[in-house]
């Protein structure tokens, strides 16, 4: 069985780093999607702090997005996995702490379409 290794992080300058970790702990390729959430669209109110003092109508209608990013990735072992959330938690911390980010990771019984992984 393989497994998806999926990270909604939280902190989106943590990126490069998290990509860094994961790729020296031996994970061959990695997708990455700009996401957010609905807490956060749900939490956001009309103050805006960055419009300039004199704004123009362009400025007025720009809404300012938080975003995470959701990163996964495809792997072979439950020792790979492993070795990913210990790679992330370098980084980013204990999960389990608030505004940390996310992992969750699910079996995958079938892929199609990646060369050479059935060897």
């Amino acid at each position: 069985m393989s497994y998806m290794v999926m990270f909604v992080l939280d902190d989106i300058d943590k990126c490069s780093p998290i990509f860094d970790a994961w790729e020296d702990a031996g994970v061959q390729g990695i997708t990455i999607l700009e996401s957010t959430g609905l807490g956060r669209i749900r939490r956001k109110n009309g103050y805006r702090d960055d419009l300039p003092l004199m704004p123009s109508i362009r400025n007025l209608l720009q809404t300012r997005e938080e975003h995470h990013r959701t990163i996964f990735t495809l792997v072979k072992t439950e020792e790979m996995v492993d070795k990913i959330i210990d790679a992330t938690q370098a980084i980013i911390g204990d999960l389990n702490e608030p505004n940390k980010g996310v992992i969750f990771v699910l079996p995958v019984m079938r892929i199609v379409g990646i060369q050479g992984w059935d060897e």
